[in-house]
């Protein structure tokens, strides 16, 4: 994972659609605050079979030409969005061909952080749709990723980073990327521990309680000497953790979460807690991998 201090870039993922713009908006301004460039690329895809049985294709070379054009038209209208945004900040733009899965996986090997958008879709609607690619690209990124959901969330009147705790390795990895964001911005920092007698199965509620409280007091000290200026706020809620986030995002910049990383089960590689998150949470969404040495 890229380490605070680093010139590795922002890397932003570039939709087709003009009107998405979120994403690139706060790629850009992420990476004036960290003073580090900011690649933005955009997959053309590949040639496919989109005409009617009775109609002749194209050739290959002329389809492949019209995907390229389109994609330089739209990687140019990003790259000088971007650069009006943020003038200072050196943005260059990387136009790939094949699956964008792939591609943004390929390209958070060498990132600061990886921005996608989103749009919230239903589990139908997610189902038989190609755009989304937050959740594959999460799964196997190497550096934070950070959704930013569509249309713009808007929250003039907060000025507060939330991150998840439950006391694991991957949490405390969290932590410390949830306080240099609110480092960043200027921000507090909430750290919350979500529990659920139930979710535990625990039969003495108040001596769970005390052990959450004692996991979450663990994982956040002694980040205070390192981000002096951010004020930290912990607190054990309970219920269950997608929910408890779900709500505490309302009230937030941006909800922080920790991911498993590579290994477990393969339907359990991102986490419950983590896609619960992306499909519910009311703010951007910032994933970020622990990776054993």
């Amino acid at each position: 994972m890229a380490q605070p201090g680093n010139h590795l870039p922002i890397v932003a993922g570039v939709d087709s659609d003009p009107a998405t713009r979120m994403a690139l908006a706060w790629a850009a301004d992420e990476a004036a605050r960290r003073r580090v460039p900011l690649r933005l690329v955009h997959a053309e895809g590949v040639p496919t079979a989109g005409f009617r049985r009775w109609e002749i294709p194209p050739s290959w070379e002329a389809w492949n030409r019209a995907l390229h054009e389109a994609g330089e038209r739209v990687l140019k209208a990003a790259v000088d969005f971007a650069e009006a945004r943020q003038p200072q900040v050196e943005v260059s733009g990387l136009l790939a061909e094949g699956n964008p899965v792939w591609i943004l996986r390929e390209q958070s090997r060498e990132a600061t952080a990886l921005v996608l958008g989103s749009w919230h879709l239903s589990r139908m609607k997610e189902a038989f749709s190609s755009a989304p690619v937050a959740l594959p690209v999460i799964t196997h990124a190497q550096c934070p990723v950070i959704v930013v959901p569509e249309p713009e969330h808007v929250t003039p009147q907060h000025t507060c980073f939330v991150v998840g705790v439950d006391g694991s390795a991957r949490s405390a990895t969290a932590v410390d990327f949830a306080f240099e964001e609110a480092a960043l911005h200027g921000a507090t920092l909430r750290a919350v521990f979500a529990w659920h007698p139930r979710l535990l199965g625990v039969l003495d509620e108040h001596a769970a309680r005390q052990e959450c409280e004692r996991l979450l007091s663990e994982t956040v000290v002694g980040r205070g000497a390192t981000y002096p200026d951010v004020e930290l706020r912990h607190e054990v809620v309970r219920g269950h953790p997608v929910e408890v986030l779900t709500e505490a995002s309302a009230q937030a910049l941006g909800l922080v979460v920790g991911t498993r990383g590579r290994g477990g089960f393969t339907g359990m590689l991102l986490g419950s807690v983590s896609q619960g998150a992306l499909r519910h949470a009311h703010c951007p969404v910032i994933t970020v991998p622990h990776r054993t040495p």
